[in-house]
């Protein structure tokens, strides 16, 4: 009978486990520590484990959560790059132009091709039964 090894694998993937936590932990005191973007997927980059891995850590989602900003300031457009109002008006009238003529393509498509059935059926061969 062959020795019962297991307690070798247990233990490599315990060390593994607490090695993997321990880089986690350190990139998100590092993160945290050096003013950078502290998120799932930084902290997964630096710590080079996976982004999946992170979620199913409670403890260093909450770290992580903690340390983000509570509120993000809404994106502003400078003015200068701003959409006139004429000019959305404009763009807006455009796009119901082509729905139109996309609407009206799509309904000869439509013509053509019952035409084309109709024309296919009137022509073929009638078979009746006796």
């Amino acid at each position: 009978m062959k020795a019962d090894n297991s307690r070798h694998l247990a233990d490599a993937a315990r060390v593994r486990a607490e090695r993997t936590r321990r880089r986690a932990v350190i990139a998100v005191r590092h993160l945290a520590r050096t003013g950078q973007p502290l998120t799932v997927t930084t902290v997964a980059e630096q710590a080079e484990v996976s982004r999946s891995w992170l979620y199913t850590q409670a403890d260093l989602l909450d770290q992580i959560r903690a340390e983000q900003p509570r509120t993000s300031a809404p994106l502003t457009i400078p003015t200068r790059q701003a959409a006139s109002d004429s000019s959305l008006k404009q763009r807006l009238e455009i796009a119901h132009q082509r729905i139109r003529s996309l609407e009206a393509d799509n309904q000869q498509l439509r013509d053509a091709l019952a035409q084309a059935l109709g024309d296919r059926r009137a022509t073929r061969p009638r078979y009746t039964s006796n």
